[in-house]
């Protein structure tokens, strides 16, 4: 169960500590060492979601320091600066030479992840970065061997892994799971669906079944929807795990995005799950049972985006990590297959035919890199 999970559980501060709000003192948490975080890259999703997710983690006791972020943008850079009251650099370089940090997030444009996260590691600094790792099978590769070679935390930003109904779901008990099916939309005309929406799909897909074997993909572009002139809007994607169970992935950039975003459904013998908007969890394991839901209450004192996204359990896992006393719930390899799969996805699309994992890396990028040529 998700509460078994944390030693630190809220529903434990509420109720057994009358800390409704979850902020009192943390002896346990707060002996801990401190760990030296620096971002680079300081756009949405870092000021919507990585640093208050850090903020919430020091209002429990949490002891992390934001020593420096580095972002080109001068109003976007003094806006944190001011807001949060951590030294802006425009140079990421000077932030490293200068903060000298433990970790490093990366939040900066998918181009330029492999340069920031080698200039990193190169230093000795353990890194997590944004999906997608890179948008080069060939570079993610190299960084996953180098982070091994030079015993470095390397993580993927794959925050639903962290989310509870999908925590839960897959602390559930999974039985030789025999089909994943699941549906994501992304209705937004200037977002790569596959690359800036579906890759958690693939992620979660091979978070809950494992490895895989083979991708068949169906691709139409009914609508010349997408800005980013990319070659499908609308897809489905056949997987064949390598224990033998099958899955199927129905994607959307021209379907409304909220109504609703995603669910994932899991079939085992004599029960299935299903999680709904990263929000219900659904368990049925029995004829005459009814439904087992999960699901929270909203408003509530102890909810926070940052923690049920699951940004608060990712950058935990992340210190914890750096310190030695936890392993990665997502690792750098698994943001190279999550890309990999749509790479593969790309593939079939553009052969008409199915796509046999693992890809040759340096074959597969030099196709997709012609591929993208087209697109117009």
């Amino acid at each position: 169960m998700l509460e078994d999970t944390y030693a630190h559980s809220p529903m434990k501060k509420m109720f057994d500590e009358a800390d409704v709000y979850g902020i009192g003192y943390d002896q346990e948490r707060a002996g801990k060492p401190v760990i030296r975080l620096a971002i680079i890259g300081t756009g949405g999703v870092a000021q919507s979601k990585h640093i208050p997710a850090i903020m919430r983690l020091k209002t429990i006791w949490e002891p992390i320091d934001l020593v420096g972020i580095s972002v080109r943008n001068p109003a976007q850079g003094k806006k944190v600066e001011s807001m949060y009251r951590v030294k802006w650099y425009a140079d990421y370089r000077e932030m490293l030479n200068v903060e000298k940090p433990d970790g490093v997030m990366i939040l900066s444009p998918d181009g330029v992840h492999f340069e920031h996260a080698m200039e990193c590691m190169k230093r000795g600094i353990h890194v997590l970065v944004e999906k997608p790792i890179t948008r080069s099978l060939v570079q993610s590769r190299q960084l996953c061997e180098f982070a091994e070679s030079h015993r470095l935390i390397l993580m993927t930003v794959s925050n639903k892994r962290y989310s509870p109904p999908y925590l839960r779901a897959r602390n559930s008990g999974l039985d030789r799971p025999a089909m994943f099916v699941a549906k994501f939309n992304l209705g937004y005309k200037y977002v790569d669906i596959l690359e800036g929406g579906t890759i958690h799909i693939f992620d979660l897909a091979r978070y809950f079944m494992g490895d895989v074997e083979s991708v068949s993909a169906l691709g139409v572009r009914m609508y010349d929807f997408n800005e980013t002139q990319y070659p499908f809007d609308n897809a489905v994607i056949n997987l064949r795990f390598t224990s033998g169970a099958v899955g199927n992935i129905y994607t959307s950039s021209t379907a409304l995005s909220l109504k609703p975003w995603e669910r994932v459904e899991i079939y085992m013998k004599k029960r299935w799950i299903a999680i709904e908007d990263q929000k219900t969890l659904i368990i049925n394991d029995g004829e005459q049972d009814g439904s087992k839901v999960f699901e929270p209450v909203f408003p509530n004192t102890l909810i926070f985006d940052e923690e049920f996204g699951g940004f608060m359990g990712l950058i935990e896992n992340f210190v914890e990590c750096i310190r030695g006393i936890a392993k990665p719930l997502v690792t750098g390899w698994d943001g190279h297959r999550a890309y990999e799969l749509a790479v593969a996805t790309h593939l079939s699309v553009k052969r008409g035919e199915k796509v046999i994992l693992p890809l040759d890396n340096a074959t597969a990028d030099a196709e997709l890199d012609s591929y993208r040529l087209t697109w117009k």
